[in-house]
């Protein structure tokens, strides 16, 4: 066959005729192709100790065997490897050596994985022939084999968005949207329009919908809660009427399933399913919300054309009925919205650019344990050994968190912010931390001149560790992604270079040791106070805070600012001159680590926590002066950039602590400020949300206001006969009451205007007033005399 390079959108794996088969829809530069490669086992590995034992269990299994390896497990046990030339008896294999307590590693990667991770095809892949052995004199058969490319493609996507009946027992239209076409099956009769296609009931429908697929031919197919509502109920309705609705590139009709977790899972071989609200989440893109009309306000500046929640599903009954043209236009719009989103958000170009570095597929929720895999289970074979049973390692010991130093609470000029580039992952690469260097190190034998020192007794022999290399590799990629301002492949290394560190510390992951994670955070927890105690040791200034990878100096207020970029850039460069001779010295290895200038404010506030004179953790807000001379202000874990307080005290923390930076009078803006909320002027800004997490019936010992606000608009839903209007993780918007919480759209008491005295303004003035001397009691008592 002519040798094709194509992009993998979809893998599936199942038994064909008793054998296992792997399937690849690959997007190549003319279209799409599948690609079924045979011959290929799933692959085990355990002890060969235990090879006997398992021979004896598997007899009957004729489709497994066991071989022996020269591999080894990171406990220096010889292993052997599990083979199944069809999945039946592979499941059966499993069960079987499960039940025995015969421990099993590297079980859970699926074949159809496997074949890709280790062939290193992460993206672009290339069809090549494969020429069977020459058995027994048998003619030679070519059989499809892919290996590496380098290939990116250039992917289509349509937008599908579908109205129902309120109980989504009936489907009244189907929006589409594929570049510049754009497509509407109405369930009904309907005014001839460009677009738009009348169909004779849902029968017709669903067969109308397969025919603009298979004529628009997406790659992609996106939506908002696309699998969980609109292909769900295509799903259900096609069942529901007998029909086989093939939405894929095959003849294999569309399977929507749950898993155990509640999530939903779409089946299009061929086709790859994106849903908006995940691939958002997956970017670590938040959001207070994330129904399609919150997110594309806050994204767009636009939203839905029916855009009251409450009265939208009988507002599209109406439009049904009576302005179906109207229904169009809004079901449309649904799918413009989800485009424009996806483009804003740069989602697409973000999950190419995931698949590329750590060969996720597009549609992989999540996934950051097996990114890990991907990238390290391959090296580790190739070394000579395979991964331990899943999250198998140490996990008895104390292992902090990031470093948080006690803060010294004071209102400061000139305060510099030094920070760590990527602190976790430059101390995996300066201490050689790597679960196969950990096996080297910790065993007899090893030279003492080969090992690095880390935490828990880990000790790492620098001569055998893969997870440095591969962090150095994923460091300079971000580099080269930043100078070269592509922001979605920058985005796709932070995550993954993170990941790196965070799943070490996990049990979702095969490595998970907490020596391995203790050996990162602990020396984060060293890194940090010794750069603390040697700059005031050696440049006199003062450190009042740090933060996990960061440190807050204090120069005086009475430095002179002329020349502070230039001494914080010096700061930087000697600091780190320094650390690489302390670990040259001490250690004998090259440091990764690199110490950045990065701002300076020139004025500082560090609070006390409440109810104490300590200083706070974690919460800050400052002046930072810009390169060009400008300031800004910035807050940290305070209140205005927290979404639990209203808008009311963010907006007054932000008059307030504008006027004391700036030195501005402030006491008649404070005033004026409680005037306004007594009088009434400030309603719209007391609404709190906070949101709801887990099913308000499990609220039951404990029922925070958000929760029981969300109770009572609930309540009264039900007795209108209404559907539930919150879900777990939706937001409750709600405003406190002289009654209690209410639900804004349930308002029936009067404002209790105390309590947002005394909960939102008195905070927020009392964490900065006492550094100059004044209280919020003292200053609004005279005006509560007016009221």
């Amino acid at each position: 066959m002519d040798a094709k390079v194509g992009f993998p959108l979809t893998r599936r794996q199942r038994d064909h005729r008793g054998r296992l088969q792997l399937s690849y829809w690959l997007r190549t530069a003319t279209g799409a192709e599948e690609v079924v490669i045979e011959g290929e086992s799933a692959v085990a590995f355990m002890r060969a100790s235990d090879q006997a034992k398992a021979t004896a269990l598997l007899s009957g299994l004729r489709g497994c065997s066991l071989r022996p390896l020269a591999l080894h497990s990171l406990a220096h046990e010889s292993v052997c490897g599990l083979y199944a030339d069809n999945l039946a008896d592979w499941h059966e294999a499993l069960k079987r050596l499960q039940q025995a307590a015969i421990g099993l590693m590297e079980e859970d990667v699926r074949p159809v994985d496997r074949y890709l991770i280790e062939r290193g095809i992460f993206a672009g892949a290339r069809v090549v022939d494969k020429t069977d052995p020459d058995i027994n004199m048998a003619p030679k058969r070519q059989r499809p084999a892919l290996v590496r490319d380098s290939f990116i493609p250039s992917l289509t996507q349509l937008s599908l968005d579908i109205e129902t009946t309120l109980r989504a027992d009936r489907i009244l239209s189907i929006a589409l949207q594929c570049g510049d076409q754009e497509v509407v099956l109405f369930n009904g009769d309907i005014a001839p329009a460009p677009g738009l296609v009348p169909c004779c009931g849902e029968r017709a429908l669903l067969v109308a919908l397969m025919e603009q697929i298979r004529r628009l031919d997406p790659d992609l197919l996106i939506g908002w809660n696309v699998i969980g509502f609109d292909l769900r109920v295509l799903d259900q309705r096609a069942k529901a009427l007998g029909v086989r609705l093939c939405l894929g590139r095959d003849e294999q009709p569309l399977r929507v399933e749950q898993s155990q977790t509640g999530r939903w899972f779409a089946r299009l071989n061929g086709r790859v399913v994106l849903d908006g609200i995940d691939t958002l989440k997956g970017a670590t893109w938040h959001f207070e919300r994330y129904g399609l009309e919150y997110v594309a306000r806050e994204l767009l500046g636009r939203g839905k054309l029916i855009d009251t929640p409450d009265d939208r599903g009988q507002e599209i009954q109406r439009l049904y009925a009576e302005d179906p043209a109207a229904l169009v236009r809004y079901n449309l719009e649904d799918c413009r919205l989800v485009t424009d989103i996806f483009a804003k958000a740069e989602l697409v170009p973000y999950l190419l650019e995931r698949a590329r570095l750590t060969g996720l597929a597009l549609d992989k929720v999540g996934g950051s344990s097996q990114a890990f895999d991907n990238l390290y289970l391959p090296r580790l074979h190739r070394a000579g050994f395979v991964a331990p049973e899943y999250a198998s390692g140490q996990g008895d010991l104390e292992v902090p968190g990031g470093f948080v130093m006690d803060s010294r609470p004071g209102l400061y000029r000139h305060v510099l912010v030094l920070d760590f580039k990527s602190l976790y992952p430059s101390i995996i690469r300066s201490f050689q931390i790597d679960p196969l260097g950990l096996a080297m190190g910790t065993r007899e034998g090893a030279p003492p001149e080969a090992l690095v020192p880390g935490f828990h007794h880990a000790i790492f022999d620098r001569r055998h560790t893969l997870l440095p290399a591969i962090i150095e590799r994923l460091w300079r990629a971000r580099d080269a992604a930043k100078r070269d301002g592509n922001s979605a492949l920058s985005q796709a290394i932070k995550i993954q270079m993170n990941a790196c560190y965070g799943v070490l510390g996990s049990k979702v992951c095969r490595f998970f040791d907490q020596r391995l994670s203790g050996s990162i955070t602990l020396r984060g927890h060293q890194i940090l106070q010794q750069t603390a105690e040697h700059i005031e040791a050696t440049y006199g200034h003062t450190v009042i805070y740090g933060d996990t990878d960061s440190v807050f100096v204090w120069l005086g207020d009475d430095w002179a600012d002329v020349d502070t970029d230039a001494h914080g850039e010096r700061l930087a460069t000697e600091l780190n001159r320094w650390w690489c001779d302390q670990l040259r010295m001490r250690f004998d290895i090259d440091s990764a680590l690199e110490l950045q200038y990065e701002a300076h404010y020139s004025r500082f506030l560090m609070p006390r926590m409440r109810h104490s004179e300590k200083g706070s953790k974690k919460r800050y807000a400052g002046l930072k002066r810009q390169a060009d001379g400008h300031e800004s202000m910035v807050f940290r874990g305070l209140e205005s950039v927290r979404t639990d307080w209203t808008p009311l005290a963010r907006e007054f923390q932000q008059a307030l602590y504008a006027c004391i930076f700036h030195e501005k009078p402030w006491q008649q803006m404070l005033q004026q400020q409680v005037h306004q909320l007594r009088s009434g002027e400030c309603d719209t800004a007391l609404v709190y949300r906070r949101r709801i997490r887990q099913p308000l019936t499990d609220y039951i010992r404990n029922r925070p206001p958000h929760v029981r606000a969300a109770m009572q608009l609930e309540l009264q839903r039900s007795a209108q006969g209404l559907p539930a209007y919150y879900a777990v993780g939706d937001s409750v918007a709600y405003v406190m009451t002289v009654s209690g919480p209410e639900p804004v759209e349930l308002l029936r008491s009067p404002i209790d205007y105390q309590h947002y005295m005394d909960k939102q303004l008195l905070p927020v003035a009392d964490t900065i007033l006492p550094f100059i001397g004044e209280s919020f009691a003292q200053l609004v008592a005279p005006q509560i005399d007016l009221f």
